[in-house]
């Protein structure tokens, strides 16, 4: 299994990630520098979390524009898998690759903490989830917007993978992460990578990794 971690100047989660697609589903992680172009096609491709180009202008507005992205989309648009986790998240819809925008949180205020994660039922990558999931949270821009049209179409499609059991930022419908029409792009703002520790005890994000790689 080949993985490919897109990292963007500001990245802070790149080498989390990578270390637990390697560690526990013995993959091969490589890392991407947002300069660099790729033709071939990975099992999956992720953007982490982190800060890309400080996030000016927007979240994830100038991540957009880099070479890498480019490949992401054309490797998106043929049906290849591409996670997006918080700022990566933001970076997916800046980019045209989810619909939607991350406002900042409705409390204006940075938001660190673990949140109950209530899989949808109706999406079919979701519907592999049991129970409810708790992940961290880690952003001041992650309430989800979107126009009441656009709202409508993910519910009616099916395309709402996560809602917060209690909304910690503002996000319409409770929205913590959505995917594309085709299913094979996935964006979310808890951080799955950091519940993955048999120390602390924090496991749940295993059910996310996992079905999103076996899907």
């Amino acid at each position: 299994m080949k993985v490919r971690v897109v990292t963007f100047p500001g990245s802070n989660c790149d080498k989390d990630v990578g270390s637990v697609l390697q560690e526990s589903f013995q993959a091969e992680v490589i890392y991407t520098w947002y300069k660099e172009s790729f033709e071939d096609v990975p099992d999956l491709v992720v953007l982490p979390g982190g800060f890309s180009f400080g996030d000016y202008l927007r979240c994830g507005a100038m991540a957009k524009f880099s070479p890498s992205m480019e490949s992401v989309v054309k490797y998106a648009n043929k049906g290849g898998k591409v996670l997006g986790v918080c700022n990566g998240f933001q970076i997916l819809t800046e980019s045209g690759l989810l619909p939607g925008a991350l406002l900042h949180n409705r409390t204006l205020k940075y938001i660190c903490k673990d949140v109950e994660l209530v899989p949808v039922k109706e999406n079919s990558f979701a519907k592999k989830m049991e129970g409810t999931l708790s992940i961290p949270i880690a952003h001041g821009e992650g309430a989800y917007f979107a126009d009441p049209e656009t709202l409508e179409r993910l519910e009616k499609n099916g395309q709402v993978v996560f809602r917060y059991r209690e909304n910690p930022n503002g996000s319409l419908h409770d929205i913590a992460g959505i995917c594309n029409e085709r299913g094979n792009v996935l964006g979310m703002m808890p951080h799955p990578e950091r519940a993955m520790n048999p120390y602390t005890g924090k496991m749940d994000g295993k059910q996310i990794l996992e079905a999103l790689l076996k899907n």
